[in-house]
């Protein structure tokens, strides 16, 4: 008998692929490297790690190796996003741009340094496009190496 996975992890596949969303919703999130930097912002509401209150904080996601995730960008500078969800791993992902909606998530930092390689890889070949005049593209994959990275899964709403 096996004992039931408490992570979430035999939920990410599905959670990664958005099959269980609505359409609409999955068509924003599947964002494409032609999309604009407008579309990319949302917000998070997760709790405060030294208040314990609900905070809502404006960031950008991405859509690398088939999944979500949330990211600090270049240089890897600490932020309150990422260590407000290593305290509270669940959240609320709010689309606000175009398509409105406020989903149930769940974050997990990425570790593995070859997931870690591949996703911040495909994030920074998507900024370098040209598709989007005036947005700061970063050049090179190793000012990424330090980013905070969260990989982030949805839950079916009740």
């Amino acid at each position: 008998m096996s004992t039931p996975d408490t992570t979430g992890s035999n939920d990410s596949a599905r959670d990664a692929s958005l099959s269980h969303l609505p359409d609409r919703i999955r068509r924003a999130i599947e964002i494409t490297p032609a999309a604009g930097t407008r579309e990319r912002i949302i917000d998070i509401t997760t709790l405060g790690r030294r208040t314990g209150r609900p905070r809502r904080i404006e960031i950008f996601f991405y859509r690398a190796a088939g999944a979500t995730y949330l990211c600090s960008g270049a240089r890897g500078a600490a932020t309150d996003w990422h260590a407000n969800l290593l305290a509270n791993p669940d959240f609320t992902f709010h689309l606000k741009n175009g398509i409105r909606a406020d989903l149930p998530a769940r974050a997990t930092p990425v570790t593995d340094p070859a997931e870690r390689q591949a996703v911040l890889a495909e994030i920074v070949a998507d900024l370098n496009q040209p598709h989007d005049p005036g947005t700061i593209r970063p050049t090179r994959l190793e000012d990424w190496a330090d980013s905070r990275l969260m990989r982030i899964s949805f839950r079916h709403q009740p």
